[in-house]
């Protein structure tokens, strides 16, 4: 008996694999937009976008000539104008430069003429002093003097700067490290009262007349701005008047400020001082008036301020 052949299905073949990822399918097989194909085909067709008729072309064209001679004309004004602000500037600097060699001629002018009037000032005090002319000009700081004195310097604390704070700052000062106008002031009046004959800080000689001020931080002796350290150089007896000066209350306070707020301070008895005599003297005289004279025939007179 013959074996018959095993029967085969001729049944549908198997499915895809991917059968279940129709959606990613239909992405990548129409990745552009059927819409969008049939944009880009049809200005393919039409000649890829560009304009098709001369009046176009030509606005175009007559569109970037225009760009170009704007840009042309800026760089050629540029290159034009960069001399004229060169000559420009370099007027200014020379008319500046100018400006101020006559300012310092000016000051240098000023500076002689204050000399001249000192000094004539000085020889009509010695000239009208009578018997008295030298301790005149000596007092009143016509002509200068030396001698033995006291040496005494005054400089702010150490790393002192504009910031902080604390009791002192009442008086429009911020660093209580500073030394201000008033402690000067106070100096001062205290070798006066010590037995001083004559007080110069850093070379300015005081008078009668003279004013310690403030400008800012800034110390200000008869308007000229001075510079830490203070050197105060003062005529008199050295030894008995650092000794006096350090023992009344003024010198107390400077010891205080020493004390508490770091200001440092160096006094020296000296054997021979010189002070220069005073940059610009006002003259004043009195005479007796008949109503005016005090009752043991005397006149009086204002001496003007003083240092503190």
């Amino acid at each position: 008996m013959s074996q018959q052949p095993p029967v085969r299905s001729t049944g549908s073949p198997p499915p895809r694999p991917d059968a279940s990822m129709s959606l990613l399918n239909n992405v990548i097989d129409h990745a552009l937009d059927d819409g969008y194909a049939e944009a880009t085909a049809r200005r393919a067709a039409e000649g890829g976008g560009t304009p098709r008729s001369v009046r176009a072309k030509l606005g175009v064209a007559a569109g970037l000539l225009l760009a170009a001679a704007v840009v042309t004309v800026g760089g050629a004004e540029a290159r034009v104008s960069a001399p004229i602000v060169a000559k420009e500037r370099q007027e200014l600097i020379d008319r500046i430069e100018a400006e101020s060699s006559g300012a310092d001629g000016l000051e240098q002018d000023i500076e002689r003429i204050r000399a001249e009037v000192g000094e004539r000032q000085r020889q009509a005090l010695q000239e009208h002093g009578g018997d008295q002319a030298e301790l005149v000009g000596l007092l009143s700081g016509a002509t200068p003097v030396h001698g033995p004195g006291v040496r005494l310097v005054v400089d702010d604390a150490k790393g002192t700067d504009t910031g902080g704070g604390g009791p002192r700052e009442s008086s429009g000062f911020s660093d209580t490290g500073r030394v201000r106008d008033r402690d000067m002031q106070r100096v001062v009046n205290g070798l006066w009262e010590s037995g001083a004959e004559a007080v110069a800080i850093n070379g300015q000689r005081l008078t009668s007349l003279s004013a310690i001020r403030a400008a800012g931080d800034a110390i200000l002796v008869d308007n000229k701005p001075l510079v830490p350290p203070y050197t105060v150089l003062a005529i008199g007896n050295g030894q008995k008047l650092s000794t006096a000066f350090q023992d009344s209350a003024d010198g107390q306070y400077l010891h205080a400020l020493v004390e508490n707020f770091g200001i440092r301070s160096s006094i020296s008895a000296e054997g021979d001082v010189r002070l220069p005599a005073a940059p610009s003297l006002t003259v004043r005289t009195a005479e007796p008036r008949g109503a005016g004279a005090t009752p043991s025939g005397r006149a009086t007179a204002d001496t003007g301020k003083g240092t503190s």
